[in-house]
Formats: C-alpha cells, structure tokens, sequence
C-alpha cells in the first residue's frame, strides 16, 4: 500500500519528469551551441531582430534565460555575455537580473513543493538546528553568498527551499546580490562588439578590449572578497549553508 501511495504522488513523477527533461538537454548538445562563435555567426541577424522588434528580442531573451537557470542549463554565462552585447550593458543587465531571479524562483518553488520546506530538517537534530539558524539570519547568508559565489549557482538556488526560507526573502537577496557580477559581465559582453568587428579569430588576446579587462577586474575583485569569507566561514562554529 505505501509502495503505491508514493507512486501516485504527483511530486514524485514531476520530479522524474525534470530528471528526464534534464538528461534529455544535456545529451541533445544545445549547451556546444553556446559559444562567442556562434554568436559571431549569427551576430547580424541577431542584431536585426533586436533592432526592428526590441521588446519581443527582450521577452524572449529573458524566456530563455529563465529557462536555462529554472533547468539549471549549463551556459549562463555566455547568455549574459549576449544580454550585454546585444541589448547594452545597462538594459543586459537588467533583464538578465530579471530572468535570472525569475528562473532562481521557480527552482525555490519546485524544490519546495516537491521536497517540502522542512527537508533539511528530517536528517536530524543538528541538520535541523542548522536550518533553524540560517532562518534567523536568512537575508544576511543569502545576500553574501549571491554577492560572491562561493557556493555554485544551483546549489544557492535549491538549499534555501529546502530550509525554510521566506520566498520574499529568497527573491529579494537573489535580485539585489547578483546585480554586481551580472552588471560585470553585461560590460564584458558590451565590449564584444570591437573583437567581432576586427574580423580577428576570438583568442584570449582579441577578447582582451578594455571594456572586457575592466569586466575582469571586476571578476577579480569579487573573488578576493571570498577570500576572507571563507576564512570567517571555516572558523565559524556553525557554517551557514545556503
């Protein structure tokens, strides 16, 4: 009887369902489509479309960056390199913050409503009285680990629905803590264009215009953060968890 009770569950074949759909895009090769040199192969066309319909280019950029983060699809960074090159580094950066925040909420949702908000907590006491404190001081874990990523992006997306954390809570640190990689990396895409022009093959030395160099630093200065971070998190008595 419990063998098919749990069967007929519906959260247990939605969860298949993605498993399938996510095995199933990983072997179809989308993500080997991804790179700077499809995007120079297609750069004119692209660049038309943006130019004579700008808020469908804009709704549909963000319906593929959404669905790329909610599936956790390899490739974002070569979509926000995109955002930026073909929208600019401000309007890439908002819609990329947008789809991204978007995409990392239905990922809480799912994760949520297929696990349940207490999942962590049924490894134990001390799984639950980690959770329990990461609750308390939620917005604050939230908003340093999408500041700097230490932890990888779908892991930051998933932990927290399974922890107890507000969604409003979830949505507001997510939306605020990846503006400053993102904007970073809308101005790396912004500076594409130059290398694209030369007609140069796309090298590390052709990339390196002084939009992407500044992009870079930026990377760097993010990274230096996590230093210290880690440090602090290493000799905390309790490791926050995302």
């Amino acid at each position: 009887m419990a063998l098919k009770t749990y069967l007929r569950d519906k959260r247990l074949w939605a969860a298949i369902g993605l498993i399938c759909l996510l095995v199933g895009l990983r072997w179809s090769g989308l993500a080997d489509q991804l790179t700077l040199e499809t995007l120079r192969t297609h750069r004119g066309g692209l660049q038309d479309l943006v130019a004579r319909h700008p808020v469908g280019s804009a709704l549909a950029y963000i319906a593929v960056y959404v669905a790329a983060v909610a599936l956790s699809l390899p490739g974002a960074v070569f979509l926000t390199l995109s955002g930026g090159f073909l929208f600019g580094a401000l309007s890439g950066t908002l819609f990329t913050v947008v789809a991204a925040t978007l995409g990392a909420s239905l990922i809480f949702l799912f994760a949520r409503t297929v696990f349940g908000a207490d999942a962590l907590e049924r490894f134990g006491p001390a799984a639950a009285a980690m959770a329990a404190g990461v609750r308390r001081n939620a917005a604050a874990y939230l908003l340093v680990l999408r500041l700097v990523p230490i932890f990888p992006f779908f892991l930051v997306n998933l932990v927290p629905a399974l922890i107890g954390v507000p969604l409003r809570t979830y949505v507001a640190t997510t939306f605020v803590g990846i503006i400053p990689a993102t904007a970073v990396f809308s101005v790396t895409g912004a500076g594409l264009g130059a290398v694209l022009d030369s007609g140069e093959t796309l090298s590390p030395a052709s990339i390196l215009t002084p939009e992407i160099i500044a992009g870079l630093c930026g990377l760097a200065l993010l990274s230096l953060v996590a230093i210290p971070l880690k440090k602090w998190l290493s000799r905390s008595g309790e490791t926050p968890v995302p």
